[in-house]
């Protein structure tokens, strides 16, 4: 197994387990998961933050936010790990309930890791909504190319 692959054994089912728990309305795993080491970065599709001290308030206002999560999945598009540092790039799919209302929605997510102890903790998300019709970007492409 190499590095990368020792990294996503490691911690992918853990943050799978976060992001469902979150969108069940429990913040406490996702939490576990971050750093408290600064820097720490949140980029978010929904608000954003930087430090522990506005990360930590922020995650717990996303769990009062979600509830009755239907599914979950997390589409890995790349990862790689190396000495210290990992990141883990994927498309998350999720149908949950924001303040009491359904939705179903995509976020392209960016991950970053670091080992601290010998554990991998998250020092930066950078999420957006994501929709596979890229229509937009493909004619924006071809204008470019012209």
């Amino acid at each position: 197994m190499n590095e990368t692959e020792a990294f996503l054994v490691a911690v992918l089912p853990g943050y799978v387990a976060a992001e469902l728990a979150i969108h069940n309305g429990d913040a406490a795993q996702r939490k576990a998961l971050w750093s408290r080491t600064e820097p720490l970065t949140l980029f978010g599709a929904a608000v954003s933050g930087r430090g522990w001290g506005e990360l930590e308030p922020t995650f717990d206002w996303l769990g009062r936010s979600f509830s009755d999560c239907t599914s979950y999945e997390n589409e890995l598009v790349a990862a790689e790990a190396s000495g210290d540092l990992a990141y883990h790039v994927a498309i998350e799919h999720s149908s949950a309930s924001m303040n009491g209302t359904p939705h179903t929605y995509a976020l392209r997510v960016t991950t970053i890791f670091r080992r601290e102890d010998g554990q991998w903790r998250i020092v930066h998300r950078h999420g957006d909504p994501y929709t596979a019709d890229r229509t937009l970007e493909h004619a924006l492409a071809g204008e470019q190319q012209t």
